[in-house]
C-alpha cells in the first residue's frame, strides 16, 4: 500500500538554506525516469527537448507520495511536451496528489533552472523563498518558487508560474504529457488509468477538452513511459 504523505506548515526553526530539501514534483517529473533526465542530462521518451543534467548527478535519496494545497491547472505551452504545461496554484481550495524527492539545495536548484529554460551554471538562492513561503523570479513559466510547508522537518520546496489560472491562457495537455503525468501518478500514489483518467481530465485545462473516457483509453492503449 502506498503511504501518502500530507504537507504541513513550516518548522517554527530550521537552518536558512538546509544541505537537504523535498523537491515536489506534481507534473511529468511525478515519474522518476522523466526527473532523472534532470539529474542525467538527456531527452525524456515522448520529449522534443534535451536538457543538459544537473552539477550532482546522484539520484534521489529518497521518494514519497504527498498531497499539497491547492490545484494542478495546464495551460501555456510546452516546448518538451506540445499541448499546455502542468501549473500549481497553491492558493486554491483543493488538495494535488504529488511525489516529494529528496535532493540536495544544489540538485532541487537545477532542476529548477531548467524547468525556467536556464542553464544550471550556479547555485539558485533559496533563501527568500524559505523565509517568505513564495519567491518570483521573473514572470515566465515556472519562475516562481512555492514553500508550502515541510516534510519530516525539512522545507518542501517546488515551482509555477506567477499567474494564477485566472489570468493565464489555459491549454489542454498533450496524450504524451498525460501518459506521463500518469505514469508518476502511477509509481508515488499506486493509481491506475481509470483514477489518473478521472483526475488529470477535471483539471482547468484539460476540462472541456479532454473526457475522463479519452483519457483513459490514451492511457490505456500506449504502451510504457521511459
Amino acid at each position: 500500500m502506498v503511504e501518502i504523505r500530507r504537507v504541513v506548515g513550516p518548522e517554527a526553526e530550521r537552518p536558512a538554506v538546509p544541505e537537504l530539501v523535498w523537491y515536489a514534483a506534481y507534473g511529468s517529473n511525478m515519474h522518476a525516469e522523466r526527473l532523472n533526465v534532470y539529474l542525467r542530462g538527456g531527452r525524456p521518451v515522448g520529449g522534443a527537448r534535451s536538457c543538459p543534467g544537473a552539477r550532482d548527478r546522484r539520484p534521489p535519496r529518497r521518494s514519497v507520495a504527498v498531497v499539497l494545497p491547492g490545484v494542478l491547472y495546464f495551460a501555456s505551452l510546452s516546448l518538451m511536451w506540445t499541448g499546455g504545461s502542468g501549473f500549481y496554484d497553491p492558493g486554491a481550495d483543493g488538495e494535488m496528489p504529488a511525489r516529494a524527492y529528496l535532493l540536495t539545495a544544489e540538485q532541487f536548484g537545477d532542476i529548477a533552472q531548467q524547468e525556467m529554460r536556464r542553464d544550471p551554471l550556479e547555485d539558485l538562492d533559496l533563501s527568500p523563498v524559505l523565509a517568505t513561503g513564495r519567491e518570483r523570479l521573473g514572470s515566465g513559466r515556472y519562475e516562481t518558487l512555492v514553500c508550502p510547508g515541510d516534510l519530516d522537518g525539512l522545507p518542501v520546496l517546488t515551482f509555477t508560474a506567477s499567474w494564477s489560472p485566472a489570468e493565464a491562457v489555459l491549454n489542454p495537455p498533450s496524450a504524451a504529457y498525460l501518459r506521463n503525468l500518469a505514469a508518476g501518478l502511477a509509481e508515488a500514489h499506486g493509481w491506475g488509468p481509470g483514477r489518473a483518467a478521472d483526475y488529470l481530465s477535471s483539471r482547468p485545462g484539460a476540462a472541456g477538452h479532454w473526457t475522463a473516457d479519452a483519457v483513459r483509453r490514451t492511457l490505456e492503449g500506449a504502451g510504457p513511459v521511459g
